[in-house]
């Protein structure tokens, strides 16, 4: 990350709504077969929910009872949100192939931050979320936490408030 970079613009609650309630396809970049991994539950809760979750995994042939692809330009049809649970270097290259297949957002979970990624994707016209886990945020606005009115913007698990 260089100095300057406002990684705040990527972290909008608007865009991260509007994100969640126009996506029906979610291409899950870094999506484990192992069901102790965070991709892997973040993919099952997706799921559960109502999205169509393709796997982009080339270790596995199949993962949540989805086929997997080896790369995202390799699905074939058209993905809404690309969810990235890789290593920040990968994504330039990540978000080319989101650009190349028509995604519409690039969302990149908690310390996947690449300025040059999101560079990619914003100049091609996608909406970047980074920094942000997406079950978290669909927790927060659409989900559970939604409905008992929570909005921190900062989940923790100390009492007593935030010092």
């Amino acid at each position: 990350m260089t100095a300057g970079f406002d990684l705040t613009r990527y972290q909008d609650p608007i865009a991260i709504q509007r994100a969640l309630l126009n996506a029906r396809t979610i291409a899950v970049v870094g999506l484990s077969g192992n069901s102790l991994r965070a991709s892997n539950f973040v993919g099952y809760y997706l799921k559960r929910h109502g999205y169509r979750v393709i796997p982009v995994n080339p270790r596995e042939d199949e993962i949540l009872g989805q086929k997997s692809y080896a790369e995202l330009t390799e699905i074939p049809e058209p993905v809404d949100i690309v969810n990235v649970f890789r290593n920040p270097d990968a994504l330039p290259g990540i978000a080319t192939d989101a650009v190349a297949i028509g995604a519409k957002v690039l969302w990149c979970q908690f310390n996947v931050i690449n300025e040059e990624g999101a560079r990619i994707a914003e100049q091609a016209g996608l909406t970047v979320i980074m920094d942000r886990c997406i079950k978290v945020e669909h927790a927060r606005y659409i989900g559970r936490m939604h409905w008992l009115g929570f909005n921190t913007e900062r989940i923790t698990s100390l009492r007593g408030g935030l010092d």
